[in-house]
């Protein structure tokens, strides 16, 4: 039996670069949940006792006693990545009949690892937007949504949040039609600019510093919820909630306390292989991209969420 060989040369290299650095700028999913390299797809990580943190024992230490001794403790946790992947077919004419400085094995590269990324944003948003992930949390309506600008004080509703969980939040998350009424909200602009006036509106750094929260993150993705074949529906993957929560990234020797992060396996993955049964009459070039992950939710007394802030 023989094996099929390309008609063209493989670059994979190029294949394997593109893939590493794809970024999509309007996804936030790393910045909430940050990623930290494991060693195995099979990991440990440790959920540490807050209360202990937080207990001061009798430090003083007479002058020829052994000071009081102390030990941080905490549930050693067993956790999985999970692979995510998808292939592209780039059939042979294609390459054969590409413009001039155009490679459409790197453009299926880019295109796969598109869909991967917005696979992790939308599980993502389902952590950060799910009310069982935080312990502090409120469901708004009717004058109490931050879209009615008469009777809601989001302001005052916020600021009194950030100071229920035992570590102040430092990062809000929130979607983008709720984060434009909350920015044109009166009582926003007046708590910001401090000057009573209650046109135009306020950038995420201004509120931010009023705040005194590290970064606001605005989730813009959309994504296809129809079934294939189906007339596209798009919705958007950020829902109108807005979740505070506290952010610190973790490493593999550094103890941190963090709402939650991400369990990342080695670098993305990428291969290209040529198919002689797919791809039309002279096969083609069979393209993958994916990554190991695993999202979890450490911390989900560190965080606030308010459901449905906006009608």
């Amino acid at each position: 039996m023989t094996t099929a060989v390309a008609p063209y040369p493989i670059n994979a290299p190029l294949i394997q670069a593109v893939v590493i650095a794809y970024a999509n700028r309007q996804m936030i999913a790393d910045a909430i949940m940050p990623r930290v390299p494991v060693g195995k797809a099979e990991f440990k990580y440790l959920v540490q006792n807050v209360a202990e943190q937080f207990t001061v024992p009798d430090t003083m230490v007479g002058r020829k006693s052994a000071p009081n001794q102390v030990e941080s403790s905490g549930t050693m946790q067993t956790a999985s990545v999970v692979d995510y992947g998808l292939d592209e077919v780039v059939p042979v004419e294609d390459v054969r009949n590409a413009p001039e400085g155009v490679d459409p094995m790197a453009t299926a590269a880019e295109f796969v690892m598109k869909l991967v990324t917005l696979g992790r944003e939308v599980r993502v948003a389902n952590a950060v937007f799910n009310p069982a992930n935080h312990v502090n949390k409120v469901t708004l309506s009717g004058t109490s949504q931050w879209s009615d600008y008469t009777n809601s004080d989001p302001i005052s509703a916020i600021l009194t949040a950030l100071d229920s969980p035992i570590m102040r939040p430092n990062v809000m998350t929130i979607g983008r039609a709720a984060w434009t009424k909350l920015i044109l909200h009166p009582r926003v602009i007046d708590y910001v600019n401090g000057k009573g006036g209650t046109s135009g509106g306020v950038t995420r750094q201004q509120l931010a510093n009023a705040l005194e929260l590290e970064e606001i993150l605005v989730g813009e993705a959309f994504v296809n919820t129809a079934r294939r074949g189906q007339a596209m529906s798009l919705q958007r993957t950020w829902g109108k909630h807005a979740a505070f929560t506290y952010r610190e990234v973790p490493s593999e020797t550094s103890r941190s306390t963090t709402w939650g992060f991400t369990a990342q396996q080695g670098e993305r993955i990428s291969n290209t292989t040529f198919d002689e049964d797919n791809g039309g009459l002279e096969g083609g070039y069979k393209v993958r991209a994916g990554e190991r992950v695993k999202e979890l939710v450490t911390a989900p007394d560190l965080s606030y969420f308010f459901q449905n802030v906006i009608a």
